[in-house]
């Protein structure tokens, strides 16, 4: 997880601390002949605590600092200045003066969990901890230190668990963790960029520029909030600006060994995606392939780039006529990135050519539901009509010829159908066979019929309903077409010449 140094400045708690009556009267016995400094220092005490108890925190805090110029070694002098700083959210200079006034005194109970409260609040519970347990060891009954040791006790825990689970990579419960700790830590930047980079990782890219910027406002600086920053950027394929917070982190922080690596990876990626979109844009299909493969290797954690890199490669793959392999990739990459249109068009057009129709039904619903332009919809539209004739029977290939195959390839596949399929030829074949090649036949009678004829052929080739108009398919009769497409004075008829063997008759 990130490291990052802690922050001073945060929002103020919503009440108060109350000085206690030692320190809001007289911290120390004044002498029967108290010296003029030692009475403006008190003047000037009184007034910070007046304004103090009115929440004028930065007057409090002056007049505060003007005590202690007067008399520098009084301890709750430095304990009054630490509360009005805590509560105004600066905490390391809050921390600074807890820390002089037990230096000063080290009896000095509210100093010590000052200094507890204020090192928890920066996210060093273990220092918090020293400090409560010192509070405690002088009044082994203050409340306030037994709660404050608890909470110190608690963050140390979910430190410890989102350790853990960072290293399992379960960054949903290590964001849950930090959320707990920065209850008692408000004030930890550290907590916040671990927090962050998770919400990077999980995608949730939004709130962790959120979480990043802020630290930068405070400190622009920052390496591991610039390193949060160009993760988040990196992480929506926004390479180049990725790289820039990179550099700028590691310009900050030269060893930060995360920055590093990412921008090594954002470099990567960046330069075999343009090499592999070059080998496309030439023609050099198997070139982009590899490159596009290569990159795919680089980082597994940048979902939406790589998303990208298996589109890319389902286009070459389609372009290499390896469709299958293309309608893979394309899911892959709707699975990496499940809104990217590009990639459910990509497969919705390997689906159409190789004529899996309710796929691309399918995915050209999802991308019309998605983004509803005319462009789309007629997409969809003209897969649910090869859907639809999809289901219905496929007379070029009952009579065996191209779709763009002309009339007389149609005559001739229709004379070598008929002939093949023909009652007449069957005749001592078992009542089974005889009545698949009767269906046969008339199914070649009926694609005939269709074909042949232009505005049928126009009708079925539309995807048009054939029943309309009088097309009515199941009214024609299989032999009236045979007979009138071998018709002539004698007729037709099959003889036998020897058993299972038949020869052809014109009259």
């Amino acid at each position: 997880m990130a490291a990052a140094a802690e922050c001073d400045v945060v929002m103020a708690e919503t009440e108060p601390e109350l000085l206690d009556d030692e320190e809001a009267k007289s911290p120390t016995p004044l002498t029967s002949h108290p010296s003029v400094p030692l009475l403006e220092a008190e003047s000037f005490k009184e007034q910070g605590n007046a304004y103090y108890a009115k929440k004028d925190y930065n007057e409090a805090y002056n007049y505060y600092t003007k005590a202690i110029d007067m008399c520098p070694k009084n301890a709750s002098y430095y304990g009054n200045r630490a509360a009005t700083l805590m509560m105004l959210g600066r905490f390391r200079e809050a921390l600074g003066d807890a820390q002089q006034s037990v230096r000063l005194d080290d009896s000095f109970v509210r100093g010590h969990l000052r200094e507890g409260k204020c090192h928890l609040s920066l996210g060093n519970a273990m220092a918090a901890r020293r400090s409560f347990q010192r509070a405690l060891e002088l009044d082994h009954k203050n409340a306030q230190a037994q709660q404050e040791f608890k909470n110190a006790n608690a963050v140390i825990e979910y430190e410890k668990i989102a350790e853990t689970d960072f290293e399992k990579r379960d960054f949903r419960k290590v964001v849950f963790c930090m959320d707990r700790a920065l209850e008692y830590a408000p004030a930890c930047h550290r907590f916040k960029i671990i927090k962050a980079e998770c919400l990077a990782m999980l995608g949730r890219h939004p709130e962790a520029q959120s979480v990043a910027s802020d630290i930068l406002r405070m400190d622009s600086t920052n390496a591991d909030a610039l390193y949060v920053r160009g993760l988040c950027l990196y992480y929506e394929d926004c390479i180049e600006k990725a790289v820039q917070f990179f550099v700028q982190a590691l310009r900050m922080a030269p060893d930060h060994e995360k920055a590093c690596v990412a921008c090594r990876n954002a470099k990567a990626l960046k330069a075999k995606k343009e090499d592999g979109n070059k080998a496309f844009k030439e023609g050099n299909y198997k070139l982009a392939y590899e490159l596009y493969t290569e990159a795919l290797g680089i980082d597994p954690n940048n979902i939406k780039t790589n998303a990208k890199l298996y589109c890319n490669r389902g286009t070459v793959n389609s372009k290499l006529r390896k469709l299958d392999d293309a309608i893979e990739d394309c899911t892959n990459a709707v699975k990496l990135d499940d809104t990217y249109i590009k990639a459910y068009l990509r497969r919705a057009q390997c689906y159409m050519d190789t004529e899996q129709y309710e796929e691309a039904v399918r995915d050209y619903e999802k991308v019309y539901q998605t983004e509803k332009t005319k462009e789309h919809k007629q997409l969809l539209k003209n897969a649910q009509l090869e859907l639809k004739k999809s289901k219905r029977k496929d007379y070029y290939k009952i009579l065996g010829v191209d779709k763009n195959a002309s009339e007389d390839e149609i005559k001739k596949a229709y004379r070598k159908r008929a002939l093949m399929h023909h009652p007449d030829r069957h005749s001592g074949a078992s009542a089974e066979v005889q009545k698949e090649e009767e269906k046969k036949f008339k199914e070649v009678g009926e694609a005939f019929t269709i074909l042949s004829d232009p505005k049928k052929k126009t009708r079925y080739d539309s995807g048009q309903d054939l029943d309309e108009e009088g097309m009515n398919m199941g009214d024609f009769d299989a032999n009236n077409i045979f007979k009138a497409f071998f018709g002539g004075p004698g007729g037709f008829s099959f003889e036998a010449s020897g058993p299972g063997n038949f020869f052809f008759q014109f009259g």
